[in-house]
């Protein structure tokens, strides 16, 4: 196997994992809480509003999230979850522990990779883009 096809199937793989773990882990309660009728109590960012940040966050760990896994937009659909690891990290973690936001900076790293290098061949990204 030449070194692009296992880069290709390495970018899969961490589009997939981190995408898929985002939603599962973090997105999905943040769009549970959008849709219910308890009072909403989120980081407030840059005085948005606890209610504005949930959708901002929710919008990137779900529908970005959903993107990355799809290799669609994929380069795009990044900068909102690094946005978001960014405040987790140097916001609402900063004076925590590492371990409190060691996850915050692994998805960052992951999601700062995608933007550089793209989804690789297994994508929608590619796949729209050799049919023209």
């Amino acid at each position: 196997m030449d070194t692009k096809k296992q880069t290709d199937i390495a970018l899969l793989l961490l589009r997939l994992a981190f995408g898929g773990a985002m939603i599962y882990g973090h997105g999905w309660g943040k769009l549970m809480r959008l849709f219910s009728d308890e009072p909403i109590k989120f980081f407030n960012f840059m005085g948005l509003g606890p209610e504005i940040s949930l959708g901002l966050a929710t919008f990137a760990e779900v529908g970005c999230a959903l993107l990355l896994m799809l290799g669609l937009f994929t380069r795009w659909a990044t900068i909102p979850l690094i946005i978001t690891m960014l405040v987790a990290v140097f916001l609402r973690h900063s004076g925590d522990p590492f371990g409190q936001m060691e996850k915050a900076i692994l998805y960052l790293i992951t999601y700062i990779c995608l933007l550089i290098t793209g989804a690789g061949w297994y994508s929608l990204d590619a796949q729209v883009r050799n049919r023209g």
